[in-house]
C-alpha cells in the first residue's frame, strides 16, 4: 500500500518520540493502526465491491446473449413447426384417391348400363 522502506518508519518513529514523548507514544501508535487497519479493511471492501460489479456486467452480457440465442433457437421450431403444418395441411386439402375396384369390368360399359345384363 504505501511503499515505505525500514529506515524510513525508524526515522518517524524517532520524530513521534520525540514530538510525543514516552507517555503518549503507544497510545498514538495503537490509535495509527486501528486507522490503517480499517482504511485496509475498506481498500478491501471497495476491491470486492467493484469485482462484483464487473462480474455481475459480465453475467449480464452472458444472459442477454443467450437469450438471444435462445430466441433464435425459438423462431427456428416455430417455423419449422408452421412449415410442417403447411405441409400436413397441403396434403390433407386434396381429396384421397378412389379405392381401387375389386370387380372387374368390361371396357366402354358401366356397372350401372341396363343393357350389360341383357346382351351375351
Amino acid at each position: 500500500m504505501l511503499d515505505i522502506s525500514f529506515t524510513e518508519i525508524l526515522v518517524i518513529a524517532t520524530v513521534a518520540l520525540v514530538v510525543l514523548g514516552p507517555e503518549k507514544l503507544p497510545g498514538v501508535a495503537r490509535t495509527l493502526g486501528h486507522l490503517l487497519g480499517r482504511a485496509q479493511r475498506y481498500a478491501n471492501s471497495v476491491k470486492q465491491d467493484i469485482r462484483r460489479e464487473m462480474e455481475l456486467d459480465e453475467l449480464r452480457k452472458l444472459d442477454g446473449s443467450l437469450r438471444e440465442t435462445a430466441r433464435a433457437i425459438e423462431d427456428g421450431v416455430r417455423t419449422e413447426i408452421h412449415s410442417l403444418q403447411d405441409t400436413v395441411t397441403g396434403t390433407r386439402s386434396t381429396p384421397p384417391a378412389p379405392p381401387p375396384s375389386t370387380h372387374e369390368e368390361i371396357p366402354g360399359r358401366s356397372r350401372a348400363d341396363p343393357r350389360s345384363a341383357d346382351e351375351p
